[in-house]
């Protein structure tokens, strides 16, 4: 059955040519199968492989924008509709400058598996855009938005793709895209974007569920071992939504979170993250890490190296693709990190996720541990559907079942493949069977 997972894999790299970061996400699922696959030979078969690395639709257009100076500038907009088995696709977007197709198409393909095990009827799709936000102002960004979503509505709805919010992509551009959307369609649905504001749509719950997610599923990791977070210090990269979030849901379950970044170093804060400060810089002012140390004492700023080289019991990458590699890894385990959970997509390259398995330590891939923030989006949805709105803790109640119940998937997962205690086989194959089943349900389609 190698044979067959290798051809597949040949095949996307022979078609995809110089998407590294798609490449790198399908070899680990794939290669990760094979004890699925040999146990269950029929989902080689009727070209299921085969079609579960193929997206069902790709879209890839021209945004035209003017800026406040009257200068007109062209990006680039995405959307890559990967798999609608379970329901309609459901995925972020992200306006960055290092978007293009293969980092979209990566996204979309780990967004199929993810979306699978949190149980919620959505499908995996993934978009954005080359624009970058940052410095901008907020007319520049609502011109931008709107000539977006002109072309990028008429392949969206409620029962066809819902796209919500990702890096560069806040409540202000869900704003904007949703504004726009409503107008050129006339009709007012809710459940178009995900990650809308309270006031029109959205969900309490929602801006802290892919942190919080993270945070409770590496609690239950470790419950697994008759332990929990209490006391132990924690490395967090990035300061953004889900490293915000993951900080505070930390340090809610008596744990205390030291590290922080963004494209300018990292912090590291010794006495415990301030966190009131830190959503004071990052989300009321729009600053940079640099401008929390200058307010707080004893604080510092480290522009050399990343926050994987502090010594800490549990590292929580929540920044961006491939920013904790083989060094990092080996600072980890050095310095006794026992514990390493996904809070980015696919932040940890295949070598330090080699060496933190041949570690024995507790390591959970984002499809299983950054869940959390599309299981609240399909839980946005529902209320749309139902015009309903549930308070804070009806959400979060809900959000921390889910976790519990992809954590569970994944053990039994693993178990039942002869691999227990190996999340990325159990996250892999839970999700992977979960879309197959219906794929062969469906038919060749």
């Amino acid at each position: 059955m190698q044979d067959v997972v290798e051809k597949v894999y040949e095949q996307v790299v022979a078609r995809n040519r110089g998407e590294a970061e798609f490449h790198q996400a399908v070899r680990e699922v794939l290669e990760s199968l094979g004890p699925v696959i040999s146990k269950h030979p029929h989902y080689a078969e009727d070209g299921l492989l085969e079609r579960i690395v193929e997206p069902e639709r790709q879209i890839m257009f021209r945004v035209p924008w003017v800026d406040d100076a009257g200068a007109v500038h062209v990006n680039r907009g995405f959307r890559i509709e990967f798999n609608s088995a379970l329901g309609p696709y459901k995925g972020g977007l992200r306006f960055h400058p290092s978007v293009n197709a293969g980092i979209i198409k990566f996204l979309g393909f780990e967004q199929i598996f993810k979306n699978a095990l949190t149980g919620q009827g959505i499908g995996g799709g993934k978009g954005g855009s080359d624009f970058d936000p940052h410095g901008r102002s907020d007319a520049e960004v609502m011109r931008f938005c709107q000539s977006f979503m002109t072309e990028l509505s008429r392949h969206i709805g409620p029962n066809t793709d819902v796209p919500a919010g990702d890096i560069g992509v806040g409540g202000r551009e869900i704003g904007y895209l949703f504004g726009q959307y409503k107008r050129l369609r006339n009709s007012y649905d809710a459940g178009v974007l995900t990650g809308k504001g309270l006031a029109w749509g959205g969900s309490l719950a929602r801006t802290e569920a892919t942190g919080y997610g993270t945070v409770l599923f590496a609690q239950s990791m470790l419950a697994t071992k008759g332990d929990s977070l209490e006391g132990k210090k924690i490395a967090v990269s990035g300061a953004g939504n889900v490293a915000i979030y993951a900080i505070e849901k930390a340090q809610q379950l008596g744990a205390k979170p030291i590290t922080f970044s963004d494209s300018s170093g990292y912090v590291v804060d010794e006495a415990g993250v301030d966190l009131e400060l830190l959503k004071q810089v990052k989300e009321v002012e729009r600053g940079r890490v640099a401008d929390y140390v200058a307010r707080r004492p004893g604080a510092r700023l480290v522009t050399e190296g990343r926050p994987w080289d502090v010594p800490v019991d549990v590292a929580l990458p929540c920044a961006t693709q491939n920013e904790l590699d083989a060094d990092s890894a080996a600072s980890l385990l050095r310095n006794g990190c026992a514990v390493v959970a996904e809070g980015a997509n696919m932040p940890c390259t295949p070598e330090a996720i080699e060496a933190f398995q041949a570690a024995g330590i507790l390591y959970a891939p984002g499809k299983a541990s950054n869940a959390g923030g599309v299981a609240t989006s399909a839980l946005e949805m529902e209320q749309n559907a139902g015009r309903t709105r549930w308070d804070f803790a009806t959400a979060e109640a809900k959000l921390t079942g889910i976790m519990a119940d992809i954590h569970d998937s994944c053990v039994e997962a693993a178990e039942t493949y002869g691999r227990p205690g190996d999340y990325v086989l159990g996250a892999n194959a839970a999700g992977f069977t979960r879309v197959a089943d219906v794929m062969i349900a469906h038919g060749i389609v």
